[in-house]
């Protein structure tokens, strides 16, 4: 590993780059100056396609002249902007930097659309068809490709649409999560629940709080053992939003439904994250996506004006 973070790889990138202009000038010389002995009919005595010669003139003055051309600007352009290694270049210019300006624009070119929809509710926006159309593309962009374009998730990845929430699906809550991200963690628990049988048994057990087919005997001896997952799930396994855990008794099952997906995440833990996007998108920008999310599994707000004027 040390060999890509010492300055060896730098070196080497910056000797390539400038010997590769270098043999190109050098090329360009020679080439000037190679004398070819003519034929009478002045070609160089190849021929293609039965009747196409190669003829014996010199490169043009101004094909010659690009080239040279060309290498001063690399050479100049390797001065102003990053390409020796880590050398940064004399202008600091980085893709990072330039992307931060771009964005800081496109925002202050939006904030007055978003102006518009900050001093709303969120269940407000929920009913306003011109914000929620904001939102969508703010979730195609940002959320679709754990959550799906249908919002509907897959396995590790919750589904929005159905009303189920780890940590609380009020408006403010959606708006904590995508803002700050979340880590989900559940350790390995078969060592405090004991041994391989009562691992199943308390499978067997959880299975039983939302009535799926499971074996009554061993859900009968996996009850008491349950208590090791009472601290996070409470003693009636409805979960926690505060901690994240889910409910077991809802039927709805992030990581795979059965017997055996239960056993593998009681023995091997399970940790999943969202990562924050309050880096990326404005406050105003949360608070039109926070309002969308929110929309998929509430009714919005209609005619709210009129409702409050009632």
């Amino acid at each position: 590993m040390s060999d890509f973070t010492g300055n060896f790889w730098s070196i080497y990138v910056a000797v390539i780059t400038l010997v590769g202009i270098v043999a190109c000038l050098i090329l360009l010389w020679v080439t000037a100056h190679k004398k070819v002995v003519a034929r009478s009919d002045n070609t160089t005595g190849h021929v293609w396609d039965e009747d196409l010669r190669e003829m014996n003139n010199p490169l043009p003055r101004w094909w010659m002249w690009m080239f040279v051309l060309s290498i001063v600007f690399s050479l100049g352009y390797l001065v102003a902007y990053p390409g020796l290694g880590s050398y940064a270049g004399e202008l600091g210019w980085t893709a990072s930097s330039e992307y931060k300006a771009e964005v800081e624009q496109a925002n202050k070119e939006l904030d007055p659309l978003y102006a518009q929809f900050s001093v709303k509710t969120p269940e407000e926006l929920a009913g306003d068809p011109a914000a929620m159309a904001v939102g969508e593309r703010l979730f195609m962009n940002s959320c679709a490709q754990c959550h799906g374009s249908d919002a509907r998730g897959s396995k590790g990845f919750p589904n929005l649409t159905d009303g189920d929430w780890l940590h609380g699906g009020a408006p403010d809550k959606i708006a904590e999560t995508l803002t700050l991200g979340r880590v989900g963690q559940m350790p390995p628990m078969a060592a405090a629940v004991g041994s391989p049988d009562d691992v199943k048994n308390v499978a067997n057990y959880v299975l039983s709080l939302s009535a799926n087919p499971h074996d009554s005997v061993r859900a009968a001896l996996g009850k008491s053992k349950f208590s090791a997952c009472a601290a996070c799930h409470g003693m009636d396994g409805k979960g926690n939003q505060a901690l994240g855990a889910p409910n077991l008794t809802d039927d709805v099952w992030l990581h795979g439904w059965g017997e055996q997906a239960i056993i593998t995440i009681i023995n091997n833990g399970k940790i999943n994250e969202m990562p924050a996007q309050g880096g990326k998108l404005t406050e105003a920008q949360i608070h039109v996506l926070a309002a969308y999310v929110w929309s998929l599994s509430n009714k919005p707000v209609a005619n709210m004006a009129i409702v409050k004027k009632l």
